[in-house]
């Protein structure tokens, strides 16, 4: 195989970065207007959903300590709608995973997935609400906002649709998705207004992260100000996420997909491809071909996404478990994304169909990257027009000349060599620099 030479450029980003977590998520509780009203004896509900949240277990352990010397008992409810195979099991080890559990937290970490209808929408469709949830004195959320990777819309992926989506368990989630984005974009904030009014939510902590997956910064947004705070922390999170630095491409090679980078498996705000059924795509970047190499084993077999690629391995392919595969898309109700693409034995030959039907046939000119996953962006191999064009941008480094890229025996990218500091090179014991 004629692959070109590739160069290692990295995106410079200069973004906050919270520098002591702990310290920043118990002033926010501390000072938040929730502080003074807690009571001792009180049980808290601390929501926490199935997003690799940066820290998550550690803001935890802060959030728990914060509670407990105001005399509460607090305690941790998944709140991840029909993640983790839609059952009580499955979400306890995805949980665990993230280090929230009874061992390392030291408080109950209640999953099953009992759900009581609390009232009704102006859509007139019933509200469904975490049993647990619903029982404690207090109810509060540890919720990342970030741009969703399904729609646009003023509420997208934060405290808002964990309190509808996450909490509404496996029922919550299935009402809204069976309409469509609509059910998230216009359902989701008449189901929400439901929630404050009929449940003991107080607070939720808004996570921001920079494009380097760290905490940029953390707030608490009270219940009275959530439906106009969290459009605007949607705002500066958009600012803040990574982005390939380049609108146009030839190909794009991702050495593996999961839920551990997006909900989506591969970010539809990164590669600019949303793949939802009547919905219009982002004209940048435009991306005419993407190989996507393998499934990352945080996923658990479930390749949500994989469509959203044009060409895979038929390891990635094998690596795919059905039910939670099934589970997710039949919920979610986005079939696109996931119709599988064609798959080869090797990441050569899926390299190979990916330079041949790229629709740039003079080679010289291949407009051609990789990168190790949709989420880690700071660094990225690319050919020589882009090297060429990353030679006169103030927020682009070459880091390393193009040199010629190998294959193992097998015919694959040494993925974990060629971003030793991504979760996949750290994975394989690599060393976070280059």
């Amino acid at each position: 195989m004629n692959l070109p030479p590739f160069g290692l450029i990295r995106q410079i980003q200069n973004q906050p970065e919270l520098t002591n977590i702990a310290q920043s998520v118990r002033k926010a509780w501390e000072s938040s207007a929730l502080a003074g009203k807690l009571k001792p004896g009180q049980t808290v509900a601390i929501g926490i959903g199935s997003r690799g949240i940066v820290a998550i277990d550690l803001m935890a352990k802060e959030t728990i300590a914060f509670f407990q010397s105001k005399g509460c008992k607090p305690f941790i409810v998944s709140a991840m709608g029909s993640h983790g195979g839609a059952n009580s099991k499955g979400q306890r080890e995805l949980l665990g995973e993230y280090g929230i559990s009874e061992e390392n937290l030291g408080v109950p970490v209640k999953t099953d997935m009992t759900s009581t209808i609390i009232g009704k929408t102006t859509f007139d469709e019933p509200v469904h609400w975490d049993a647990n949830a619903l029982a404690a004195d207090v109810v509060v959320t540890l919720s990342r906002i970030k741009p969703h990777t399904d729609f646009r819309g003023k509420y997208e992926s934060g405290i808002v649709k964990m309190l509808v989506i996450g909490l509404g368990k496996r029922e919550g989630a299935s009402q809204h998705h069976q309409w469509g984005y609509l059910g998230l974009r216009d359902r989701m904030p008449q189901t929400v207004r439901v929630i404050l009014e009929k449940t003991n939510f107080q607070a939720g902590m808004a996570i921001l992260e920079n494009a380097r997956e760290k905490t940029a910064r953390v707030e608490v947004v009270e219940k009275a100000n959530l439906l106009d705070r969290e459009p605007v922390l949607l705002d500066e999170a958009r600012q803040l996420m990574g982005r390939l630095p380049f609108n146009q491409l030839d190909l794009l090679v991702i050495g593996e997909i999961g839920k551990n980078y997006s909900g989506a498996g591969i970010d539809p705000n990164v590669v600019g491809r949303l793949l939802v059924e009547t919905m219009v795509e982002d004209p940048t970047p435009a991306i005419t071909r993407i190989c996507a190499l393998d499934l990352s084993p945080e996923s658990h077999g479930n390749g949500t996404g994989v469509g959203i690629a044009d060409l895979t391995t038929q390891r990635l392919i094998d690596s795919i478990d059905p039910v939670p595969f099934r589970m997710n898309n039949l919920t979610a109700c986005f079939l696109w994304r996931s119709k599988l693409p064609l798959a080869f034995t090797n990441d050569r030959d899926c390299l190979q169909a990916g330079l041949d039907t790229c629709w740039q046939p003079i080679f010289n000119n291949l407009r051609m990257a990789i990168i190790p996953n949709s989420l880690e962006l700071e660094w990225i191999w690319a050919s020589p027009t882009l090297l060429a064009e990353a030679q006169g941008r103030q927020d682009l480094q070459v880091e390393k000349p193009a040199e010629q890229i190998s294959l193992n025996t097998d015919g694959n990218l040494n993925l974990s060599a060629l971003f030793p500091n991504s979760v996949s090179g750290r994975r394989a014991g690599g060393k976070a620099h280059h």
